[in-house]
């Protein structure tokens, strides 16, 4: 009855769109009174008529921040007269064209943010603007390098005119990214003018000057530096940009392929070319004069974990920095010695500033102190920060004022990093917390902060976790195992949803569709076709493959989503602010297992082996209907969830394996169910009926164990200098780890010779110095006694000598006076 009345509804909300006209003009994502313009209204059947006029979206759907990527608007019609233009954010327009088969076209803006931007579309010349989309704006350095003009050697061209290197300069690019025969290549630049860190500290983007003109648009440019005249040479940092020839030069806005924003070493002065180091050095000592004038922003900055294994499992607040990863070849131009850096994904609250964490092959964390490729802080995010727009927020390009280019200065042009890592050291791991971790997996099982694991067999959303603090909320669907068909008595997580204080609601279920995962914000499906990686409003969302979808959010809270399988599997990760403030069926985290299973009502679960009271108490936190954050875009979801209570009090689940010696399951479960938390392996096999599934839990279970070992604490005793006069061996400052001293040839070693960090965080022995041996000391107090010997001789005799020559003078002084 539910089924066919949901049903009705859907058909006659249909009807009566049509009949009264309602538009989705100026109403996209709005459910109207007699059809909709939400984005679940084509599966639905309720759009109203010009639902895909009006709410379009485009193609592709993303692009470089610098802009010039040219887009279709896809499902739209355009008469060939209309006059297109297309206004982002609200305030910055550009001009759109109508192609031959009758299709619109925008053209996206230079941009100071990353994330999705708000679209609308005129085609009235800006009279009204009635059609409505986003567009996503890509930091350079995560767009991929289809739709981006390639320096060829890149490190070639940001060391041109350092000694030894020199020649020609090439560049490449996709063809169709400029849609030319000919076309201009022009040299843009950045700089950041106005007093640091007040209202008026600004960004701006200029044209130079053109390097070439009319040139064939084959896909490649070469040619031989020159140092730019009329003062351009001051620019130290731009890009180039590819666009048609029939564009002025520097034109703003227009269809172009944009290379990375890089080091202009290729064109500056000449004294550069002339000595490159000292050049290097003077811009070097004026960098770290600025610092002086600068507020410190290091206090403020999150501590770098003590391991590669604890960066690469938190991922809530850490992710792998694209210049050094370890999953592509550890190729770490910047951090020459590590294998791996990762970096805050949150920039700091005030400031804005970054973290960046470098490790070695062994796992150790590299410092500064100890090597020129270790950890280094950033004052400006390289990622940028919310609200964008302005320094030191503006992605990357901040980043490279501030941080990178003084690194070329200091290290690269020149050999004085001692002053770059003066003002940017590495942090150690000794403030750092791991976070705590809980997972969801099977059909469905649970392991809880602080260890807890039992299973729940409910059908409908749950509540995983809540947290009133810190405003986060993430909720759980459940639905029947089917058979060939048939309906099994248990369940598995099959959506999860979530958000945190006023973020973009993001949701990740199962793709019926395919063997992957959907991703929904505001309850419209996302392709991670083009980007991985989402800044969203309050969230980022990374994606490398279909089944694989990281959640993260400003608290430091991180969810991994993780489809094996038929199942889910859900990894919630909290950082140690989240402690005694977490609810639901993911326990409180406070490090007391005792009082994990709390229902609602604050009564605690008296017996965590008994199935029928843990059937209750995962009950008790169905979500409210006006609660949740799920998405009812089918008719299935809409009779089975939205119209009906959260828990299905009729679906009552089989709470134990079954003992039954003739099942033609049991030794495939016997083989596959081996270890720790087989008994949940059993269940999935046995009453789940899918030996697939019983092995996907059993991999579930055993990553959660190593997620869990991989973030237990480390001990660290901080870093330990070499003495003065000497030498230190070994770099590693952990638990357990030795560190030996030695003295240069002529000094005596005073103090521990070998040091060894201890359980409570200090280092064994005594501070170490190298004193001066003492027949060094002799002979150093002979050659001290002897000069000053001497000196006393030389003054005697000088003395001496003055005394008999005034002797000398007041005798003939006498004798010519009796004279006269």
């Amino acid at each position: 009855m539910r089924r066919s009345t949901a049903v009705i509804f859907t058909l006659l909300v249909s009807f009566i769109c049509r009949t009264l006209g309602e538009t989705c003009a100026e109403n996209c994502g709005k459910k109207l009174n007699s059809c909709s313009c939400h984005p679940t209204c084509g599966s639905l059947g309720s759009c109203c008529s010009d639902y895909k006029e009006s709410c379009v979206n485009t193609s592709p759907y993303s692009g470089s921040i610098l802009g010039g990527t040219d887009f279709v608007v896809l499902d739209a019609y355009f008469n060939k007269s209309s006059d297109i233009v297309c206004r982002f954010h609200n305030k910055t327009n550009t001009v759109g064209y109508v192609d031959e088969e009758g299709r619109g076209h925008c053209i996206s803006p230079l941009l100071y943010e990353t994330g999705w931007i708000s679209l609308h579309i005129s085609s009235d010349n800006g009279t009204r603007f009635n059609r409505a989309g986003s567009w996503l704006s890509v930091h350079t350095g995560k767009l991929d390098s289809r739709f981006k003009a390639i320096l060829v050697n890149s490190t070639k061209w940001q060391y041109y005119g350092t000694p030894n290197v020199g020649g020609n300069l090439q560049m490449t690019w996709n063809t169709t990214l400029v849609n030319a025969e000919k076309v201009n290549i022009e040299l843009w630049g950045y700089r950041e003018t106005g007093e640091p860190y007040s209202e008026y500290w600004q960004g701006e983007w200029l044209y130079l000057y053109s390097l070439a003109k009319d040139h064939l648009n084959n896909g490649s440019f070469s040619f031989f530096p020159k140092i730019a005249e009329d003062g351009f040479s001051s620019w130290e940092l731009g890009a180039l940009r590819v666009s048609s020839s029939s564009y002025p030069n520097g034109m703003w806005n227009v269809q172009a392929a944009w290379s990375e924003d890089h080091a202009l070493a290729w064109h500056l002065e000449e004294s550069f070319r002339q000595n490159s180091t000292g050049w290097a050095l003077d811009k070097c000592l004026d960098w770290d004069q600025l610092e002086n004038e600068l507020p410190d922003f290091l206090a403020e900055i999150i501590d770098c974990p003590c391991t590669l294994a604890q960066a690469r499992a938190d991922t809530g607040r850490f992710h792998t920095d694209y210049g050094c990863d370890i999953e592509k070849g550890s190729v770490c131009t910047y951090h020459p010695g590590s294998v791996h850096c990762v970096r805050a994904i949150q920039a700091s609250p005030r400031y804005a500033a970054g973290q960046q964490c470098c490790y070695d092959s062994t796992g150790a964390q590299i410092l500064t102190a100890d090597s020129i490729g270790g950890s280094t802080p950033d004052r400006a995010h390289d990622w940028g920060s919310p609200p964008f727009k302005k320094p030191p927020r503006i992605p990357g390009l901040s980043h490279w004022i501030y941080d990178v280019l003084s690194f070329y200065y200091c290290c690269l042009w020149s050999d004085n990093c001692h002053y770059y890592f003066k003002r940017r050291p590495s942090s150690d791991c000794r403030r750092y917390q791991s976070p705590s971790s809980a997972v969801v997996f099977g059909d469905p099982h649970f392991i809880t902060f602080d260890g807890v694991s039992y299973s729940f067999n409910g059908k409908g959303e749950y509540t995983l976790v809540i947290s009133e603090e810190k405003q986060l909320i993430v909720q759980g669907r459940t639905e029947p195992v089917k058979d060939s068909g048939t309906t099994i008595k248990a369940t598995k997580l099959t959506a999860v949803a979530m958000r945190e204080g006023l973020s973009d609601i993001i949701e990740v279920r199962l793709d019926g569709r395919n063997d992957g995962l959907e991703v929904l914000r505001n309850q419209q499906t996302m392709s991670f076709a083009e980007q991985t990686w989402m800044d969203l409003q309050g969230v980022f969302v990374f994606s490398p493959t279909s089944t694989n979808v990281t959640i993260m959010f400003p608290s430091g809270a991180g969810v991994e989503v993780r489809r094996r399988g038929e199942t889910m599997t859900t990894t919630v990760l909290l950082p140690e602010e989240f402690k005694d403030s977490t609810l639901g069926l993911l326990g409180k985290m406070n490090g007391d297992a005792k009082d994990d299973l709390a229902l609602t009502n604050g009564q605690l679960v008296q017996n965590h082996s008994n199935p029928e009271e843990l059937f209750n108490f995962g009950a008790s936190w169905a979500v409210q209907n006006t609660s949740a954050l799920f998405t009812y875009d089918s008719e299935y979801l809409l009779s089975t969830y939205y119209f009906v209570p959260r828990h299905d009090t009729s679906f009552i689940p089989v709470f134990s394996v079954p003992e039954n010696p003739d099942d033609p399951l049991n030794n495939q479960a016997a083989d596959i169910c081996i270890g720790e938390g087989s008994q949940f392996c059993r269940y999935d096999i046995l009453v789940g009926r899918s030996p697939l599934m019983g092995n996907a839990t059993r991999v579930s279970f055993q990553s959660h164990v190593s997620l869990v070992d991989d973030l237990k604490p480390v001990i660290s005793c901080g870093w330990l200098p070499p003495p003065t006069s000497g030498k230190k061996q070994g770099t590693t400052y952990l638990q357990g780890a030795k560190v030996q001293f030695s003295c240069d040839e002529g000094y005596t070693l005073s103090g521990s010779a070998e040091r060894t960090c201890q359980s409570n965080g200090k280092w064994s022995g005594e501070d170490t110095s190298c004193l001066i041996s003492n027949n060094i000391a002799g002979i150093v107090a002979g050659s001290v006694i002897g000069t000053l010997t001497l000196i006393v001789i030389i003054t005697t005799i000088f003395l001496h000598s003055r005394k008999q020559k005034r002797k000398t003078t007041d005798s003939e002084e006498d004798g010519r006076s009796n004279k006269s």
